[in-house]
């Protein structure tokens, strides 16, 4: 897969460190590579070539991964299992496991800056990129979905989503379209058809974690274990299952409906996601 070389090589730049094993560690643990893929397969949409973002996939998928080993920290999820294997801070221990996710997401900004891009988009993607993974998005997302006694609504629960989740899976289909000279309508609408995939994709998840063992899961139960608040639990698996159907067949009618571009190869990819049983 091209974002492996690509990640072992930014790696490859940094000193010798027991944060950079730890960040390797959890960079390099495999995973569906969901986010950098949806990017390449924007670009070869709109008839790019893949190599021209690279440095934009690695650093999306960087921010992904910091992500993760902050949410399984013992004061977020408390998790032990993430892809099939201990977490970063069971691995290492908590200290080193903050700063691998530090270190994951200031390298990210590094990377993009290193991009052979005009500059001026250069600049609107890391723009896009900052919002998308700060204050005003995941990170937003992440604090409402810590505040477990306001979860008790649907609607809350979409905010939650929404921002959590959809905000990295929006920004690769935004920043591919930015780097294709796309309007800001055109880039707006992808962001809506990331959210509309961030939605489903979680409401799966949810479901996933009640069907599946860890093991198989290949992470902790966590939410059961936490007795959070889930799609499943709000809705009913059978509701669960019919609104994540729903959304990705909205997020597919949406590429469909895109100017100039062949939705091809990331129809047939959103159509691996909605049938993933990890």
């Amino acid at each position: 897969m091209r974002i492996e070389e690509v990640l072992k090589n930014c790696l490859n730049r940094l000193h010798d460190s027991r944060v950079k094993e730890a960040m390797s560690y959890s960079l390099l643990a495999g995973g569906k590579r969901i986010r950098p893929n949806l990017l390449y397969e924007t670009l070869k949409g709109y008839g790019k070539q893949e190599s021209c973002g690279d440095e934009y996939a690695a650093a999306i998928e960087m921010i992904h991964t910091y992500s993760l080993i902050h949410d399984d920290l013992p004061a977020m999820d408390n998790d032990d299992l993430r892809r099939g294997r201990p977490t970063c801070h069971k691995q290492f221990d908590e200290a080193t496991a903050i700063l691998a996710g530090d270190g994951l997401l200031t390298f990210a900004f590094e990377t993009c800056a290193k991009a052979e891009t005009p500059s001026d988009i250069k600049v609107r993607c890391i723009a896009m990129l900052a919002r998308m993974a700060g204050a005003d998005g995941m990170v937003h997302g992440q604090d409402l979905d810590m505040n477990e006694s306001l979860c008790s609504d649907w609607n809350y629960l979409v905010d939650v989503h929404t921002y959590k989740t959809g905000c990295l899976l929006s920004i690769p289909l935004m920043i591919g379209a930015c780097l294709c000279g796309q309007s800001e309508d055109i880039i707006e609408q992808w962001h809506s058809i990331g959210n509309m995939i961030g939605l489903a994709f979680q409401i799966q998840d949810d479901i996933l974690d009640v069907q599946l063992t860890p093991e198989q899961f290949g992470k902790s139960n966590s939410d059961a274990r936490n007795e959070k608040v889930t799609s499943v639990t709000l809705l009913g698996m059978d509701k669960a299952e019919k609104m994540m159907n729903d959304l990705y067949t909205q997020a597919e009618d949406a590429i469909r409906h895109l100017p100039e571009f062949d939705g091809t190869g990331l129809l047939n990819m959103v159509e691996q996601i909605r049938t993933r049983r990890i």
